[in-house]
């Protein structure tokens, strides 16, 4: 007989991300992340101790497919190409965005605590430069576009709609030069 696979941590992430991925975060537990992998709860349970601390680990996974997602820049307006790129990903990975921005995840949290995240450098660094200022500047003018984004975003995730690129890259447009004005 051939010996079992042995199921890994990367393995059940992976497997609790598809299943948050499809059904949202709600649905990952040890039946369901076994299910997908084929196995039994107990590699499951030995990896993690437990549900919540699985959850955590898929919302990781989440948050850094998300960041590479919208850094997969390839055009000459990389601030017009990263709000779209938020925006398309919470119309096309509808759990995933509300398990990323909809879970209660900041709670207690400001706007500018969430401005002020490490991980959010590459996207202020690319602000900068777009906007010709100071990553101080570009935090300000980030602020103003991001909730104007996440607006966008959150209509799209929640709801069926028509998605019109054309139209929203306008209005993005539109809010960039707006803030820019605004803060200079």
């Amino acid at each position: 007989m051939p010996p079992k696979a042995k199921i890994t941590r990367e393995m059940i992430i992976d497997a609790g991300f598809e299943v948050a991925r499809e059904f949202g975060i709600d649905a990952v537990n040890a039946r369901t992340v076994s299910e997908k992998l084929g196995c039994s709860t107990q590699p499951v349970m030995y990896h993690f101790k437990t549900i919540e601390d699985m959850k955590k680990a898929v919302y990781q996974k989440a948050d850094a497919y998300h960041t590479a997602y919208l850094m997969d820049i390839h055009g000459d307006s990389p601030m017009l190409e990263i709000g779209l790129s938020y925006i398309r990903f919470a119309q096309t990975e509808k759990q995933l965005f509300r398990l990323l921005f909809q879970s209660d995840e900041y709670s207690g949290k400001s706007i500018s605590e969430l401005i002020d995240v490490e991980e959010l450098l590459p996207i202020l660094n690319v602000l900068s430069e777009s906007a010709g200022t100071d990553i101080t500047r570009a935090k300000e003018i980030f602020r103003l576009l991001f909730l104007f984004v996440h607006g966008y975003a959150g209509m799209f995730a929640n709801n069926t709609m028509k998605y019109d690129e054309a139209a929203v890259a306008a209005d993005l447009e539109r809010a960039f030069a707006g803030a820019c004005y605004a803060l200079t």
